[in-house]
């Protein structure tokens, strides 16, 4: 690693940990309804939409009401991107002319947005209008990651309370989130993408001439370039900020319009963990102890940390097929050394594999380089943050609840170890416990595997492998690996947006979603209900160095028993055909 990357990674990480606190003890006020500097503002907004929807501010859910809230209101929302993709080319600002989706694209595409993966088999410039854009998928990105903070805060307070069968109400919950989190950020990240060159416009097309006419693959001669205009840069806020990823463009964060300069993509990194990680320390002050939210910081962080030096390791180093042509690929004053295929010059090794890493620890899916391109160990890194669950940070909420599931493994094994009845926050964990935390632990893999296997034996599923071999076969386990874990990160090399795909992959990530966030709730209500357990000598403390490490031990294993099969037949066989 150079001292140039050394220090872009260590200023990233120190910038990010310095904001922990202040954005978590912030979001802590707004979950439990204190009053913060920006209630004289938002309050009567606040307010006025629990008129208007007739909410019942002051009235709390059980967690069985709570999820019937959010599916509902997440199927409504996915009903409603549906219809407006097929219907775009009869409603306004729409200046291309862009036509209806087809169905088996807009299925996929509802359902990604609806779920916070923004996976995306299509070109946003050359597909989706300028309503769908801003109507359809930026509202989504606003409510699919309040979603996922309302269930957080549901679930918090499963594990703070005792002795009651309610956590909350899943709509208050949400418009807090968006009104109080989301938007003000979303709105102060916007401007500042505005100042560094993303557009933000309504405007048709730009068409340049070419001062020296270039020919098509027909021959035939191109005496234009078509520049794509739009609302950009409300969309690139709330992507980042939500742990959204959809790109406006088809190329997402390696296009100049969406990140043009180094500060935007230091923001638009910076923005993709931001939320993620304050909430750790959001969580400590909520269940009263915020050394337990330090420890998951910790832990999360040491794993983020040590995939991220095993990536840049990886695509810093030469490549044994070019070395053996004898091509220079040290870094030097004229070159940034490496693998750069599939990577902006603008950006280097270093904030490419950084991006790389952090996009797939949290459930963002964002990309500044292609990450088909990067080599088989640099290009393991993030299949394995997906595999791990994308509970190192995970997606806004998500990937907290996620963490907090293998917190509950870890003190059951840890309390079989010693021969007790394992106990956490005051909660005995009991048998129903880890019932849930097993189908939890079990749903993704089992989804990403299966959806793997019927890709590799069905004929559609094959048709779409750009690359033989090894790779093709990675290709598709990041296919399905992505979208089950609602990361919508892509390989690229797969061609997606086929009925085969377009269905598969709404089913993936459906279930990524809704079959994890429904049992975590159940979980949360589960504890909520127990009798506090006083501290004893006999209880394992959970803020420890000792808890840290045991619990990244617990993550490693579970990940590595899940897919360590299909990583050997992918990117681990493609390194030593490399090597070799």
């Amino acid at each position: 690693m150079t001292p140039n990357a050394l220090l872009q990674i260590s200023l990233y990480l120190v910038v990010l940990l310095l904001l922990v606190k202040p954005l978590g003890a912030f979001m802590a006020r707004v979950f439990q309804r204190e009053k913060t500097f920006l209630d004289p503002v938002l309050g009567p907004m606040e307010r006025m939409i629990y008129r208007v929807a007739r909410i019942d501010a002051g009235r709390e859910m059980d967690w069985k009401e709570n999820a019937i809230a959010m599916l509902l209101f997440n199927g409504i929302g996915l009903l409603f991107v549906y219809v407006l993709q097929r219907a775009q080319q009869l409603l306004p600002l729409n200046p291309e002319g862009m036509g209806a989706v087809s169905p088996d694209s807009a299925l996929n595409t509802a359902v990604s947005f609806a779920t916070n993966t923004n996976w995306q088999g299509y070109g946003g410039e050359t597909t989706m209008s300028y309503l769908t854009q801003m109507l359809a998928l930026t509202v989504q990105n606003f409510v699919s990651a309040a979603t996922g903070l309302a269930l957080l805060a549901l679930i918090i307070r499963g594990f703070a309370r005792h002795s009651v069968r309610t956590l909350g109400n899943f709509w208050v919950d949400m418009t807090r989130s968006t009104l109080y989190v989301l938007l003000p950020l979303s709105i102060i990240f916007a401007l500042i993408l505005v100042s560094q060159g993303v557009p933000q416009n309504v405007s048709p097309y730009e068409k340049v001439p070419f001062l020296q006419s270039p020919r098509d693959t027909s021959g035939a001669e191109v005496k234009e370039q078509v520049i794509a205009m739009g609302p950009v840069a409300s969309q690139i806020a709330i992507k980042q900020l939500g742990t959204n990823g959809g790109g406006f463009f088809n190329v997402n964060s390696a296009h100049p319009y969406e990140n043009p300069t180094p500060f935007s993509n230091f923001l638009e990194e910076l923005a993709i963990l931001l939320i993620a990680a304050a909430l750790c320390y959001t969580y400590g002050r909520m269940v009263g102890d915020t050394r337990q939210g330090w420890a998951l910081l910790t832990a999360m962080t040491l794993i983020l940390v040590g995939m991220l030096v095993v990536c840049v390791w990886a695509e810093s180093g030469s490549n044994a097929s070019l070395a053996r042509l004898g091509v220079d690929q040290m870094a030097g004053p004229g070159q940034a050394g490496g693998n750069m295929e599939g990577k902006e010059v603008r950006f280097g090794i270093a904030n490419s594999a950084l991006w790389a890493t952090v996009t797939t620890s949290a459930s963002n899916g964002s990309v500044n380089a292609m990450h088909d391109s990067f080599t088989p160990l640099g290009g393991m890194i993030p299949l394995i943050a997906m595999h791990l669950g994308e509970v190192v940070f995970g997606g806004v909420g998500s990937g907290l609840y996620g963490m907090l599931v293998f917190v509950i493994v870890g003190v059951f094994v840890a309390g079989l170890l010693v021969g007790r009845t394992p106990e956490y926050l005051g909660h005995k964990v009991e048998s129903f416990e880890m019932k849930m935390a097993s189908l939890l632990i079990l749903i993704m893999p089992l989804a990403v595997l299966a959806f793997t296997a019927l890709a590799v034996v069905m004929p559609d599923g094959r048709a779409g492998i750009a690359n033989p071999g090894a790779h093709g076969f990675s290709e598709i386990l990041y296919t399905f690996t992505s979208q089950a874990n609602n990361n919508g990160s892509a390989f690229a090399g797969v061609s997606a947006n086929t009925p085969f795909y377009n269905i598969t992959g709404a089913l993936a990530m459906l279930i990524g979603r809704y079959w994890l966030a429904v049992p975590t709730l159940a979980l949360a209500g589960s504890l909520a209900r127990k009798k506090l357990v006083p501290p004893s000598d006999g209880t394992l403390p959970t803020h420890t160095p000792l808890f840290i490490f045991w619990l990244i031990a617990v993550i490693l294993i579970v990940g590595a028993l899940n897919f360590l099969p299909a990583l050997a037949l992918g990117p681990v066989v493609e390194y030593f055909m490399m090597i070799h």
